[in-house]
C-alpha cells in the first residue's frame, strides 16, 4: 500500500480510503450485515489501509457503530474520518445542518458511536449557504481545542465556498478546513474546472467519493444483468443511460487492451490525477476490496491517460454527481 500526505497536515493516509457507507444497511439495499462489514474492515487493515471514512447519516448511525467495533484495539494506528450535516431526527428541526449547535452535538454523538475519544478528520458533509460559514468554523475550532477532533474538512463544496471558508478561517484565527471530499469519476469531471485548482493551490487534501460512479465504471451494467447493483431496482436520476453506457464501453476497450479490469482502470485514473490524495473505495466482498485497493496503486501510462481524455474530456460530465447547495443561481 502506498501512503500520501493529507494536504498540509503531515498526516500519512493510505492511497485507498475505505468507505463504509454500505455498513449497516440491509443487503438488499446494496449494504452488508455487521459480520460481513467487520470482515471487510479487518481485510482492509491487513492490506495496509489505515484511512476509513464514514458519516453519521450512513444507516442513521449504524455505520459508525460497526466501524467503532472494527477499530477496537487498533485505533491508534488508524485515521478515522466521519461527517455531519444530514438529518438524524425527523422530529427535531435542529438535528441537521451546519449550525454551531448541530455540529457540536453531532460530533459528541459520533464519538460515542465510534467508541473513540477523538476523530482524526471531521467533515461538513454538504454546504449550507443559509448558515454563515463562521458559525460552522467556530464550532469546528472549539472541537479541535477540546481535543475531540484533530482536523476538519468539507465535502462537495463549490470552489467559492471552500475559498470563502479558507479566508474566513484566517480572519477568525481558526485552523479551518484541510481537505475537501468531492465526487470525482470519469463520468463527472467538473471539479477540474475550479475546485481541484483551488485545492492544489492551497494544498488541500482531496478525497474523491464515488470514483466508480455507483458501479457503472466497474462495467456491471453493461451486460444488462447488474445483479444486486445499486441501480438494479430503480434509477430515479437516470444514471444508467445510453450516453453513459456508450462511454463506459469505450473505456472498457482501453482496459481490455491494457489487460486490466475496467474497475482498475477507473480507480487508477482517479488516484493518479494531480492533487488527489485517496479515492474512497467500497466493497461487497474481499475480492472486490483487494482489486480496488490494488487499483489505487496502479500507474497508467501517458498514452493511456491521453486516450481516456479523448473519451472523457477534462472538466466535462455526462452525469450529475457534483451537485449540492452551491448558492443562489449557482452553475457548475
Amino acid at each position: 500500500m502506498d501512503y500520501r500526505l493529507l494536504g498540509r497536515t503531515g498526516m500519512q493516509v493510505s492511497v485507498a480510503c475505505m468507505g463504509t457507507m454500505t455498513f449497516g444497511w440491509e443487503p438488499n439495499d446494496w449494504g452488508s450485515h455487521e459480520k460481513e462489514s467487520l470482515t471487510l474492515a479487518d481485510k482492509a487493515i491487513d492490506l495496509g489501509i489505515n484511512f476509513f471514512d464514514t458519516a453519521d447519516v450512513y444507516a442513521r448511525g449504524v455505520s459508525e457503530t460497526i466501524l467503532g467495533k472494527a477499530i477496537k484495539g487498533k485505533r491508534d494506528k488508524l485515521v478515522i474520518a466521519t461527517k455531519c450535516h444530514g438529518k438524524m431526527d425527523d422530529t427535531d428541526p435542529n438535528a441537521w445542518g451546519n449550525s454551531y449547535k448541530h455540529v457540536i452535538e453531532a460530533c459528541h454523538s459520533s464519538l460515542k458511536r465510534l467508541g473513540t475519544d477523538w476523530i482524526d478528520l471531521y467533515q461538513i458533509h454538504r454546504p449550507q449557504p443559509a448558515i454563515p460559514i463562521d458559525e460552522t468554523l467556530r464550532a469546528l475550532d472549539d472541537l479541535t481545542r477540546a481535543g475531540k477532533i484533530r482536523y476538519a474538512g468539507c465535502s462537495t463544496f463549490a470552489a467559492w465556498q471552500a475559498c470563502e471558508a479558507h479566508y474566513v478561517a484566517k480572519q477568525l484565527g481558526t485552523r479551518g478546513f484541510v481537505c475537501e471530499q468531492p465526487p470525482y469519476n470519469l463520468l463527472d469531471r467538473r471539479i477540474e474546472r475550479e475546485l481541484l485548482p483551488f485545492c492544489r493551490t492551497y494544498e488541500y487534501g482531496v478525497i474523491p467519493w464515488s470514483p466508480l460512479a455507483g458501479g457503472q465504471l466497474s462495467g456491471k451494467y453493461l451486460d444488462g444483468k447488474p445483479g444486486d447493483g445499486r441501480y438494479t431496482k430503480s434509477d430515479p436520476m437516470n444514471r444508467v443511460n445510453a450516453t453513459t453506457t456508450s462511454m463506459v464501453k469505450k473505456l472498457k476497450k482501453i482496459a481490455d487492451r491494457e489487460k486490466m479490469s475496467l474497475t482498475t482502470l477507473s480507480l487508477a485514473w482517479v488516484a493518479s490525477q494531480p492533487g488527489i490524495t485517496s479515492p474512497i473505495i467500497g466493497a461487497r466482498s474481499e475480492a472486490q476490496l483487494v482489486e480496488s485497493a490494488e487499483a489505487c496503486c496502479v500507474q497508467l501510462s501517458e498514452k493511456v491517460l491521453k486516450e481516456i481524455d479523448r473519451i472523457s474530456a477534462p472538466g466535462s460530465h455526462v452525469l450529475e454527481y457534483y451537485t449540492a447547495n452551491f448558492g443562489p443561481n449557482a452553475r457548475v
